[in-house]
């Protein structure tokens, strides 16, 4: 009786069982689900085949929507115009065949993101720049805590290199920003001759406003930079602005007596210093709309229509290359500059000559720019140990540990004050000279 009742049950489970794997069997022959994959994945083809090196983009998450001017969320890979195409399912997203009428047309799951719960963050590399990079990219998304979207200018080969490399990163760390990679260009001039202002494709920079059209503010830094601190921070410095201002620098040098500008310049500058132009915020909106004073014609000119004049008239004057220029435009224009305190842009000039950054000292440093090649020697030793602490996160031996982020940083130094949250505070252990 017993050895009877345990086969009758073992038939109800096998008779339930094949029951469930044929109704599974027939959602998955289900012909709406069938052509949703068929889509995706001719449109997937599609996409790959069509892009070039120097137009990349890469929606890093899903769920993570790509800003239009009207501000509604719009994925990189989503048409704006003529929707009669069948559009791709998001990651996560699922299709319920019984509930909803059958269609020929996949509906993604969208999310709709404020303008300002994103970050705009420009970069220009060119050459060796790589590895400098994407080192300022982590230490960006390392503390911040708004969603940043990269806007990266970079010649061909590094295109590709960059791609690859943010691909690889961990969808822990994806989730947190997008990207869109840039071709060098230049709108007026001479592309060869603003190429090799200064350092390679460092004038990019002064075309930000006329290129990237759809972007009211955004934060530019060179590839020497590091965020010890959340971005949001001086990102929040835009609502400071008054009517008036629509950028935003750090003084060249804290002391006139050793400044660079106030001893050796022979060009109008800035103030007393001058000013640095590797961290940059800027309003671009009210660049775009602004007729700029200068020396040249009594009526003021657009941004656009400024540059190449203002470079041909100085181009036998000028050192620092696009800096100057942007000094020249403020010198005239003083009161279209909002100036930020010297720890959001703290360079090995604040040591060389004794510790005369104050704001570091009270309240740490919230930037660092290594700039005179400090993170690759050792004339700056705080400096390097920091770069490197950073580099390192996001490798494949960082990646084994659990603490992704935190094992190699609090490696730098017991010197260094770290406590988190409120960002790194870096006091003046910047000026020691460290030695190995």
């Amino acid at each position: 009786m017993r050895i009877h009742c345990k086969v009758v049950v073992i038939a109800v489970c096998f008779g339930v069982f094949l029951l469930l794997y044929f109704l599974g069997g027939n959602a998955v022959d289900d012909p709406l689900l069938k052509e949703v994959g068929e889509e995706q994945e001719e449109q997937e083809e599609d996409s790959s085949s069509s892009q070039s090196p120097s137009q990349l983009e890469h929606d890093v998450v899903a769920k993570f929507p790509r800003k239009s001017p009207a501000g509604v969320g719009v994925r990189p890979e989503e048409p704006l115009k003529g929707r009669k195409q069948g559009r791709p399912i998001s990651r996560g997203a699922s299709v319920n065949a019984k509930s909803k009428p059958r269609s020929n047309v996949a509906r993604p799951v969208t999310r709709r993101t404020k303008a300002e719960d994103v970050m705009h963050l420009a970069v220009v590399a060119c050459g060796n720049r790589l590895d400098e990079t994407l080192t300022m990219v982590k230490s960006a998304l390392l503390f911040s805590l708004k969603k940043i979207k990269f806007h990266i200018f970079a010649e061909d080969p590094l295109a590709l290199q960059f791609k690859e490399r943010l691909n690889q990163w961990p969808r822990s760390v994806a989730a947190k920003f997008q990207y869109r990679i840039y071709p060098i260009s230049f709108s007026v001039g001479n592309a060869d001759e603003w190429k090799k202002l200064f350092k390679p494709c460092a004038a990019q920079r002064l075309f930000l406003p006329v290129i990237l059209k759809d972007v009211d503010s955004l934060l530019y830094v060179d590839t020497d930079v590091l965020f010890l601190r959340p971005m949001d921070d001086i990102w929040n410095l835009l609502k400071s602005f008054n009517r008036t201002q629509l950028a935003a620098m750090a003084p060249e040098h804290e002391v006139p007596k050793i400044g660079w500008y106030s001893r050796f310049a022979r060009h109008p500058f800035y103030g007393i210093t001058g000013v640095n132009s590797g961290v940059m915020l800027m309003n671009l909106t009210r660049i775009r709309s602004t007729l700029f004073k200068n020396s040249m014609i009594p009526t003021g000119l657009s941004w656009e229509d400024l540059l190449h004049p203002l470079y041909q008239k100085y181009k036998n004057h000028i050192t620092w290359g696009d800096q100057d220029l942007l000094n020249i435009i403020f010198h005239y224009n003083p009161e279209r500059l909002f100036i930020f305190p010297c720890q959001w842009n703290y360079r090995p000039d604040h040591c060389m000559y004794g510790s005369n950054c104050k704001g570091a000292e009270e309240e740490g440093v919230s930037i660092l720019h290594g700039n005179r090649g400090v993170y690759h020697d050792d004339k700056q030793p705080a400096f390097k140990v920091v770069y490197d602490a950073i580099h390192n996160i996001l490798t494949r031996k960082a990646r084994r540990s659990h603490l992704l982020y935190w094992n190699s940083f609090y490696a730098i130094s017991p010197k260094l004050e770290i406590p988190w949250f409120n960002g790194l505070n870096l006091r003046a252990t910047f000026c020691l000279n460290w030695r190995k």
